[in-house]
């Protein structure tokens, strides 16, 4: 009896063992960390479109025409017969220089010239007498000679005279300095009772024409090179419309000038220390609101794409291999899309091509995002275009 139970109580150990290490085996499985979910980024989904190609460059405002007044005669300024920063015309008077010396240069002239025409007048009628009698031979040959001679002599000297006289007039007219072109003046740049013109000529004033000016501004020659490259495959299309181009002016409070200019000519060289390229628009300036030398951006509208997508510039990645964006696809997997990108515009970039309509390119959180792994995409709201504050309850509502 005593061995039975002592077999009964082996087994019972057994079976408690076996149950201990049964639960001592499901204890030490611990479960496996779920995997982390897909990152969340901003998308904007791409839209092609046609859209001008308008490039923004800094650019200086000059005068359509310039003209130095300067003193073409010497002596001592007088008088200034204009206000200074008024709008003079062309052939007004500005200044006078002292002309006493120069009317007596023209009343000494004059004076040579009658004598010139008296003895020409006597030469001739000596001439013309001896020529019959030389027929006649009254007079020898050489005496009717030396009087045609004498009569030739006395028209040079009045043709010299009459010389003399119109130098004498013209410098007389220097002693008016009057203004070359129509414009608005500046300071006198002299006074009266200085001695100008002598030895050379003086400046005086400056005469610049503002009712239309010049915009000078320069492009970088890389873009340039990457527009025309664009419109020799067809990328791009020129920018229709006029003749020339129209340029805007943004002035620096960043108001837009009322009036267009058009473009004239871009330059045949590259600036060699800039690497720029200068390029001039015409502008109109009635009102004589902008003045020469102002600083400004110029807008230009130099081509238009038919089906361009313009994303974000911080979309874009830059790499070795080029330019490329990331794409979410609808099961939110991630990929990287090699691009080929047109003229930027500010903030924006525009892709000619590498993109299809209605993918979904990532703008916010690509640090985030890697090709080949998995997002989850909301749509990007750019910063400041948040969404308005809802309106406040109405008195009624609240009671």
């Amino acid at each position: 009896m005593r061995v039975a139970g002592i077999g009964r109580t082996a087994k019972a150990l057994s079976l408690s063992a076996l149950i201990g290490l049964v639960g001592c085996g499901q204890g030490s499985s611990a479960p496996a960390p779920a995997a982390p979910p897909p990152p969340e980024v901003g998308v904007i989904t791409a839209a092609p479109g046609r859209a001008d190609l308008t490039t923004e460059l800094p650019g200086r405002l000059e005068a359509f025409r310039v003209a130095q007044v300067r003193a073409r005669a010497a002596g001592i300024l007088q008088k200034r017969l204009f206000t200074e920063g008024s709008d003079v015309k062309a052939g007004q008077p500005l200044f006078e220089i002292d002309a006493a010396p120069y009317r007596a240069t023209l009343a000494s002239a004059q004076a040579q010239l009658a004598r010139a025409e008296a003895n020409l007048m006597q030469a001739q009628a000596l001439a013309d007498r001896y020529a019959p009698l030389a027929k006649s031979q009254a007079v020898s040959q050489q005496e009717a000679l030396n009087a045609q001679a004498a009569a030739g002599q006395a028209k040079a000297d009045v043709a010299a005279g009459k010389a003399a006289v119109q130098t004498a007039q013209i410098n007389l007219g220097y002693a008016t300095v009057t203004s070359p072109i129509a414009g608005r003046i500046g300071r006198a740049l002299v006074t009266e009772g200085a001695l100008v013109g002598q030895g050379e000529a003086t400046p005086l004033a400056i005469v610049q024409q503002v009712d239309k000016l010049y915009v000078n501004f320069t492009q970088p020659a890389n873009e340039v090179m990457r527009l025309r490259a664009a419109l020799a495959g067809g990328q791009l299309q020129r920018a229709a419309g006029k003749e020339a181009a129209q340029v805007q002016v943004v002035l620096e409070d960043g108001s837009v000038y009322a009036h267009a200019g058009r473009l004239l000519f871009s330059d045949l060289s590259v600036d060699a220390t800039t690497g720029q390229i200068t390029l001039r628009a015409e502008l109109p300036n009635p009102q004589g609101q902008l003045l020469p030398g102002l600083y400004v951006r110029v807008r230009l509208a130099q081509a238009e794409v038919a089906d361009g997508i313009w994303v974000p510039q911080q979309a874009v990645r830059r790499s070795a291999q080029g330019d490329n964006v990331l794409v979410v696809a609808e099961d939110g997997s991630v990929a990287a899309r090699p691009v080929k990108l047109g003229p930027p515009r500010p903030g924006q970039a525009l892709v000619l091509s590498g993109l299809k309509p209605g993918e979904k390119v990532i703008v916010d959180g690509l640090q985030r995002a890697r090709a080949g792994g998995k997002a989850r995409p909301v749509p990007w709201t750019p910063p400041g275009a948040a969404s308005a504050p809802a309106p406040a309850t109405s008195a009624a509502a609240k009671s």
